[in-house]
């Protein structure tokens, strides 16, 4: 069973795929302000145009969070002679993803952003809260061209023998 949220109550839902991409790319907010990313290590893999970032990894820009176990960042050089340095490509983040804004916040096991297809998926016991309101699933995809985003539940495993998940939703009325 797959769940839009277009169409009903959940803004904060696609609010985490929005606040998500201001981080990974500000240039499609307007948000010029610096985007800083600690962990307790840093390595750079040129020959595969990444850099992954390890252990306790916080990322900010304004008041847009990311925290995770790694993160990795998957840029492509820009053509010569344009003068812009690198396009992120892929942001991968894994283990305890945590992304909060104000009172907003998403967490899964693991969070892709896939630049080419303008879309974004938090895998993994994925829920989303505005306030007290939540939404969860297996995992959240947000496509960012279409404006849609749904919740899918987990699948049937032939071999385990468990039948699929459900998608959930607790909204608290004011």
């Amino acid at each position: 069973m797959r769940m839009s949220l277009l169409a009903t109550p959940y803004p904060f839902t696609r609010a985490l795929f929005l606040l998500v991409l201001l981080l990974a790319a500000p240039a499609w907010s307007g948000d010029k302000s610096p985007i800083n990313i600690e962990a307790d290590r840093m390595v750079s893999l040129e020959q595969k145009n990444s850099v992954l970032f390890s252990g306790n990894v916080l990322a900010t820009q304004a008041d847009v969070k990311i925290r995770s176990n790694e993160m990795t960042v998957y840029y492509s050089q820009a053509a010569k002679g344009k003068g812009q340095g690198q396009e992120v490509k892929k942001l991968l983040c894994v283990g305890n993803v945590e992304i909060t804004r104000g009172d907003w916040l998403g967490t899964g096991n693991k969070m892709d952003y896939l630049a080419p297809e303008r879309k974004v998926v938090l895998t993994g016991n994925a829920k989303a809260w505005q306030g007290k309101n939540q939404v969860s699933g297996d995992t959240i995809v947000y496509y960012i061209d279409e404006g849609r985003s749904e919740v899918v539940p987990s699948k049937s495993s032939a071999t385990s023998g468990k039948k699929g998940g459900r998608v959930r939703a607790t909204i608290i009325p004011k």
